[in-house]
């Protein structure tokens, strides 16, 4: 499982926070500081999911793929400009609304969305290393995150709240009656949620992507060390002419015990 060391958090997070403090400004600014205030020690511990196969499921998860999905959104919207895209809104209210359309993944005011799974079956077998706090109140994630920002009374344009609104596409039910109309005057007016939605997208496949390639990895290393191991016993059993030799019960033991820690470390 991919790891972020405290260094790593605490330059994310000192990113984010400058991006804030260089997009936004006047009320909003102080609106906005004071709800990341609010939420610094919770928000930069927070996965951006709760099973290692989804995206981003360890701590400080969820800061690293905000950042992810604005780098993603910014680049996106330059590829539809240079294909002559309309493009009705500026930047400030898309990067608004990327830094903003996970955020009921850190909770409420005073619990967190995910806490840590402690049953070790469902940790082993079914890769889920956070679960949903039962003590919440229901709300989907954009539902939450439209509250908390109504709490901090951090004022939205439209097409920011558009925009924020429909980031997950149509993995949301309720999204669908956005996205598909048989009325041509109840289609979308901007094109933000499309490429939000194309930079949600994106950020979550590259950080899959890289979740698999450390598995990958993960394996290839400990079938290396299964192979050293294995050969060390048979090297051990035999004589110098490759001849099977009476094996000391204690040395058996001893090598087998080796190899179980080296593959799946101490008991």
């Amino acid at each position: 499982m991919k790891q972020l060391t405290p260094e790593k958090r605490k330059n994310n997070w000192d990113k984010l926070r400058e991006l804030i403090t260089n997009t936004f400004e006047g009320e909003r600014l102080e609106k906005l500081n004071e709800m990341y205030d609010y939420f610094e020690e919770r928000m930069c511990m927070a996965p951006a999911s709760g099973k290692e196969h989804f995206h981003n499921a360890h701590v400080g998860g969820y800061v690293e793929h905000v950042l992810h999905v604005i780098d993603c959104a910014v680049q996106l919207k330059e590829v539809w400009v240079n294909n002559n895209a309309k493009i009705n809104f500026t930047d400030e209210e898309l990067i608004f609304a990327a830094m903003h359309h996970d955020l009921g993944k850190v909770g409420d005011l005073d619990k967190d969305y995910y806490v840590p799974q402690d049953s070790e079956w469902h940790r082993k077998n079914r890769g889920e290393i956070f679960t949903h706090n039962g003590e919440l109140s229901y709300m989907t994630v954009t539902d939450r995150a439209i509250f908390l920002l109504g709490h901090f009374q951090i004022p939205m344009s439209e097409n920011e709240y558009i925009g924020l609104r429909l980031t997950d596409g149509l993995y949301e039910e309720a999204n669908k009656s956005y996205y598909i109309s048989w009325n041509p005057d109840w289609s979308l007016k901007s094109n933000i949620a499309y490429i939000l939605h194309q930079a949600d997208s994106m950020a979550t496949h590259i950080e899959n992507d890289e979740w698999k390639h450390g598995v990958e990895e993960s394996e290839k290393k400990h079938q290396k060390k299964y192979k050293n191991l294995l050969g060390d016993l048979k090297t051990d059993d035999s004589d110098s002419k490759g001849k099977p030799t009476e094996v000391k019960e204690d040395n058996l033991n001893k090598k087998s015990k080796d190899l179980f820690n080296e593959l799946f470390g101490d008991a």
